[in-house]
């Protein structure tokens, strides 16, 4: 991939997951209001998070990591005719193993929801409620795993709008279904469930147009025995655990707080909802466009490039991640009072959810860092590292949660704070882990010009920090909504203005940010 296209790309996934994140913070906003933050919207968020958590881990996750580097290999090395053919087998294995998957838990929908979240047990409303709605939601994964794959072969060949484009789907049919659905049924919340399976079969059905134009549209056919197809399994199956820890550490922090008071899941939802706000403007934008390209040139053997590719992913990461991470801290109660009090959702609500915010945003960066890391592994179709630095990163956040959840019990802090405090400290353990073996193997490593800009992104950061605590003072808590979003947005762009004109200041030059 020539340079300027990691640039066009990156700024064209930018675009299309910004309009998505923000679709679904408005999806967000629309839920806490019409259902608040009790019991029944605890019961959808896990059965929401089981298919969506299974999704990041197989499609989006291991799958996309495993399949690219293959399918860039079969692009750069073969015929059209055996990539087609690698399309079809690949998809056909794909389709029955979801198919297979998603029958077995609409069975064994309880079994499931007693899994992952224990704590229902006790209520049988939540449980039942929790059960029924996994059996609505679970077709989604069979969806939006075949619009993944899709998604995936759209990027290797450079289409980079149609796959970014498809979760604003999502978004507008919880919303919709929300707003309009909702009111028509007995029990209202069952409409997301019925929203979730109708987004996951338009998500798919968007991405076959161009498919059709690159003429990589083929028929499915099951053959497990086909060389690409075993290759793919080999690196799939380590690679869960590598590129998706995250979501694995999000999910044992359900199962915890399944067992605490009504609202804790929606409280650690409505933060992870939040933090995710710059890991998928940037993170999961530019982790999504460098893989094709360390995979490519792995392929050619250009170490050089792959090189350039990922120092220039890290500065933009880090150019992002660490403001980022800072402003989330400091306006986490601003944010959950300006966007999410209203309706069914109190100052209390946002409250726990602040603390959960404050708790989770010093990860943001470790989220954003291994989303560039894990890939330069994938690229290199290493699996072995990441999942043994993965499992570590699992077991780190389990003596983390823990550790922090004792201490919150002691100072008399909500419990659920201390999860999410530990999702952060795994989150740097997991990468830190990764930066560790891309440096001592000789990879790739933060050279000497990394000193000068590091000290450039602290300084704006703390200047952007000092802006923040001075203007937030004039925050009205208690007035319109209207003045709330108001001084929210103020705060916003003036801390963006400062940190920007201070790095400026430092000598820094958006001519640092070119590939290379």
């Amino acid at each position: 991939m020539a340079k300027s296209r990691l640039f066009h790309s990156t700024a064209i996934v930018s675009i299309m997951t910004m309009l998505s994140r923000v679709l679904g913070l408005v999806r967000d906003v629309v839920l806490m209001g019409v259902f608040g933050a009790g019991g029944l919207m605890d019961a959808f968020l896990v059965a929401f998070k089981i298919p969506n958590f299974l999704r990041r881990l197989f499609a989006e996750g291991a799958f996309s990591q495993a399949f690219v580097p293959v399918l860039s290999e079969y692009k750069e090395r073969r015929t059209l005719d055996e990539v087609k053919l690698l399309i079809a087998h690949v998809s056909g294995v794909l389709s029955v193993i979801l198919l297979v998957l998603t029958v077995a838990v609409i069975a064994l929908a309880p079994y499931v929801i007693h899994l992952f979240a224990p704590g229902f047990a006790d209520d049988p409303l939540r449980f039942n409620t929790a059960s029924e709605l996994l059996r609505l939601t679970f077709p989604y994964l069979l969806f939006i795993s075949l619009t993944a794959f899709f998604g995936s072969i759209l990027q290797s060949y450079g289409k980079f709008a149609p796959p970014a484009f498809a979760p604003v789907l999502l978004n507008v049919c919880m919303i919709l279904g929300a707003l309009l659905l909702a009111p028509m049924m007995d029990t209202p919340i069952m409409a997301l469930g019925y929203a979730v399976a109708i987004s996951g079969l338009l998500q798919l059905l968007i991405q076959l147009p161009d498919l059709y134009r690159q003429k990589l549209l083929v028929a499915p056919k099951i053959n497990f025995k086909d060389e690409g197809v075993k290759r793919i399994l080999t690196l799939m199956l380590p690679a869960i655990f590598g590129v998706s820890v995250t979501q694995i550490n999000l999910l044992l922090n359900t199962i915890f707080a399944s067992k605490m008071i009504n609202g804790s899941v929606s409280w650690l939802y409505a933060a992870e909802r939040l933090s995710e706000l710059p890991l998928g403007l940037i993170g999961v934008a530019i982790g999504t466009v460098i893989l094709p390209s360390l995979s490519a040139s792995c392929a050619k053997g250009d170490q050089d490039e792959f090189t350039k590719t990922l120092d220039w992913a890290a500065r933009l990461i880090i150019l992002v991640g660490l403001p980022a991470s800072v402003a989330m801290f400091a306006l986490s109660d601003v944010l959950m009072n300006a966007l999410f009090v209203r309706g069914e959702f109190t100052q209390t609500d946002a409250t726990n959810s602040g603390l959960a915010l404050k708790s989770m945003s010093g990860g943001i960066l470790g989220f954003m860092l291994i989303k560039i890391f894990a890939p330069a592994f994938f690229a290199r179709q290493d699996t072995k590292t990441p999942v043994k630095i993965g499992i570590i990163a699992v077991f780190a956040n389990m003596i983390f949660s823990v550790v922090f959840m004792a201490i919150f019990y002691l100072v008399k802090l909500p419990l659920h704070g201390g999860l999410a405090l530990a999702t952060t400290g795994a989150s740097f353990v997991n990468a830190g882990l990764l930066y560790y073996f891309l440096h001592t193997r000789g990879i790739w490593r933060f050279g000497s010009h990394w000193r000068k800009m590091m000290a450039q992104f602290t300084i704006a950061t703390i200047a952007m920090l000092a802006c923040l605590y001075a203007i937030m003072p004039f925050y009205p808590t208690d007035g319109a909504v209207w003045q709330k979003i108001a001084v929210l947005l103020t705060l916003c762009i003036v801390g963006a203005i400062v940190y920007g004109a201070v790095l400026l200041a430092t000598g820094f030059r958006p001519r640092q940010l070119k590939h290379g």
